[in-house]
């Protein structure tokens, strides 16, 4: 399927698919963990949680389709079919939106206090195979694309928590 397209075609698909969802993961988890330690209530926290990963996904892939195409035009200096584009920006919808829902489902099954950190645990194990899964792509070292993603996604989550902590005081 992917034979018809060229390696810098496949390598911008790649980066709108890893960037949407690790972006997604630390965005919504970092942004859930925040308002659930500050003591917002559990329906507040899901509206908030649907609200971001909605409207993110939706502004992200915008800004994928404008920056590729930008980019593109630049580098032919002529005025390129956004068809490319458009399929990034697909792809970093997608996968922005899909992956929120990861740091978001514990709180639909849990209480607040016991969601925070299963979502947590749910988004750090999930970047992880995002590593696992770019390295495959890649063909790069796995447990060093893996922990890379785990430990900068990881530190991105860590603020979000220490900002609800800083906020709960």
């Amino acid at each position: 399927m992917f034979k018809r397209y060229s390696k810098s075609v496949l390598a911008k698909y790649l980066r709108s698919f890893v960037f949407g969802i690790e972006d997604s993961l630390v965005s919504t988890v970092g942004l859930l963990s925040c308002v659930a330690i500050a003591g917002v209530p559990k329906e507040t926290i899901l509206l908030t949680g649907a609200i971001l990963i909605l409207v993110e996904a939706f502004s992200m892939a915008i800004g994928d389709f404008l920056s590729e195409y930008s980019a593109e035009t630049y580098m032919r200096q002529a005025e390129v079919s956004p068809h490319r584009s458009f399929i990034a920006a697909l792809i970093m919808f997608f996968s922005y939106f899909l992956s929120g829902f990861i740091p978001l489902f514990p709180y639909i099954i849990l209480s607040s206090e016991f969601a925070v950190w299963l979502s947590i645990i749910l988004s750090l194990l999930a970047l992880f195979f995002l590593g696992i899964i770019s390295a495959k792509i890649s063909n790069t070292n796995l447990l060093r694309s893996s922990l890379r993603m785990f430990l900068i996604g990881g530190a991105a989550i860590v603020v979000g928590v220490a900002i609800g902590v800083f906020f709960s005081l």
